[in-house]
């Protein structure tokens, strides 16, 4: 089964790039399809593959920083394909 998941990765701290350089490159060499945009990161994959690498990348953000709230979200497809019809 494949999957979509969003995520937006919001240390609460001045210094809050570095976590976030951190996290979004970590997921760029995972070896799963990601895309980038201003607000979030998407990755795209198979579920036990997204999963499992999600999985640990927040976990070592979250271990790494402080106070980091994070927003993600879930579709069951491969929406990497999705254009915008309007």
């Amino acid at each position: 089964m494949k999957i979509s998941v969003e995520l937006t990765l919001t240390p609460l701290q001045d210094d809050f790039e570095p976590p976030i350089i951190n996290f979004i490159t970590k997921l760029r060499n995972s070896g799963l399809r990601v895309l980038e945009n201003p607000l979030s990161t998407q990755v795209y994959g198979p579920y036990d593959a997204v999963m499992a690498i999600v999985a640990q990348e927040i976990k070592v953000a979250f271990e790494n920083t402080d106070k980091v709230l994070l927003y993600m979200k879930i579709v069951k497809s491969d929406r990497s394909d999705y254009e915008p019809h309007f």
